[in-house]
């Protein structure tokens, strides 16, 4: 297994610190119903459909541990389910209306750093927190949230570190980079380029494309003009269009090395060989195999079970916020969220978590993705990523896992 020990850049000085710790319920004062809601704004549909299963699945477990130790502050835990879909066409905003209408104090989701974007005013402006297992866009980190959003998916100023640092460990210097132009692909985009060239490295090409485009020759014509010797695909489903047309231009996956992200890192691409493309995706250092097999269980689930765990941790750390400040509104959990992720008796199952804290003991949970350490302004302080690689049959298999401390702003 890999291990990169990345140095952080200075302090997160953002102020967008989760100083909603005025909120908290040591008034005394209730300020939610009894009930803890969660809702879900996951993908159903879209380009990122592939990714729903494991999350849901996750979001199911998390509940059903909860409730089988007693639930909420007496009360079980209820779900609320939306599609996020993955923001062409825009269903999100809509979603989140259902989800609000049903009480939730808590919206899992959205899986796409661009769908969360959209509706987070929304969200966190009625005072629910938005906590999403997937959202790797570094710019949430200073987003003017109301202490309200929170990730268990580290930031892609690591994922583009781990990243470029592989591409130049494979022994490659003139790089091309393909990107969605929207929230995610233009930063995840941006700190690959940067690094590679901090590296030594040649970025060839840069290039971005509408996230609703049909075709893609003209970004594919400048990628392959540039003649790189790796390419670098910062995409969702889309993938499954550009692929053939790299190949036509002789730079496909049998011709150049190609690297994946999180974003389309899928065993669902059909009529093209996929063979030696790497990929990373945030993934657990050490898997839970318990956890792994009940995941597996659930309706849906198949191969992909990326952000499964992240899915899980979001609900239970919310779960155990809302116990630490013995109240389940938004504003309470989004006070005590931190609080209970870092610098108290560790602890790694709801329960057990739920008793420390009945004891009147700071927790410190770390869960099935791993530790879940959070900075102030919501983000993982450090995180993994597994390396994949595409074999026949276009399945993939993860062959190393990195991990690092995510670089805070200066």
């Amino acid at each position: 297994m890999g291990s990169l020990a990345l140095a952080g850049c200075g302090s997160d000085d953002s102020g967008d610190d989760k100083t909603a710790s005025d909120d908290k319920s040591s008034t005394g004062a209730k300020k939610g119903d009894g009930t803890l809601t969660i809702g879900t704004l996951l993908p159903q549909t879209g380009d990122l459909a592939f990714l729903g299963p494991p999350e849901f699945a996750g979001v199911q477990l998390a509940v059903d541990d909860i409730n089988a130790a007693g639930g909420v502050n007496g009360k079980k835990v209820v779900q609320s389910k939306a599609d996020s879909g993955d923001g062409t066409p825009d269903i999100a905003g809509a979603e989140v209306d259902k989800l609000l209408s049903a009480k939730s104090d808590v919206i899992v989701g959205a899986a796409a750093s661009g769908v969360s974007v959209s509706v987070i005013d929304k969200i966190t402006g009625s005072n629910v927190v938005q906590f999403s297992p997937a959202n790797t866009a570094a710019g949430f980190d200073t987003y003017d949230d109301n202490g309200l959003y929170f990730r268990t998916a580290p930031s892609d100023i690591l994922q583009g570190e781990i990243l470029a640092n592989r591409i130049i460990e494979d022994d490659h210097s003139n790089v091309a980079i393909m990107g969605r132009q929207d929230f995610y692909g233009e930063g995840l985009s941006k700190r690959i380029e940067e690094v590679l060239k901090e590296k030594g490295a040649t970025v060839s090409e840069s290039t971005l494309y509408s996230a609703d485009a049909q075709n893609f020759t003209a970004e594919v014509n400048k990628i392959a003009a540039s003649k790189p010797d790796a390419i670098v695909l910062v995409s969702f489903n889309e993938t499954s269009k550009i692929i053939p047309q790299l190949i036509a231009k002789g730079y496909g996956p049998q011709d150049v090395q190609i690297y994946f992200v999180d974003g389309n890192l899928s065993d669902s691409y059909k009529g093209f060989d996929l063979t030696g493309v790497l990929a990373t995706s945030p993934a657990p250092a050490s898997p839970n195999a318990e956890f792994i097999a009940r995941l597996k269980k659930q309706p849906g689930v198949k191969d992909t079970l990326t952000y499964g765990a992240e899915s899980y941790d979001a609900v239970v750390i919310s779960a155990l916020a809302a116990i630490a400040g013995k109240d389940d509104s938004g504003t309470t959990i989004g006070a005590n969220i931190v609080d209970v992720t870092r610098e108290g008796t560790k602890c790694t199952e709801f329960k057990e978590c739920a008793e420390l804290l009945a004891d009147g003991e700071d927790i410190d949970y770390d869960g099935k993705s791993g530790a879940a350490d959070m900075t102030d302004s919501g983000s993982l302080v450090a995180g993994s990523y597994g390396i994949y690689e595409y074999k026949k049959g276009n399945k993939y298999d993860e062959i190393d896992n990195v991990s690092g401390v995510v670089p805070q702003s200066n």
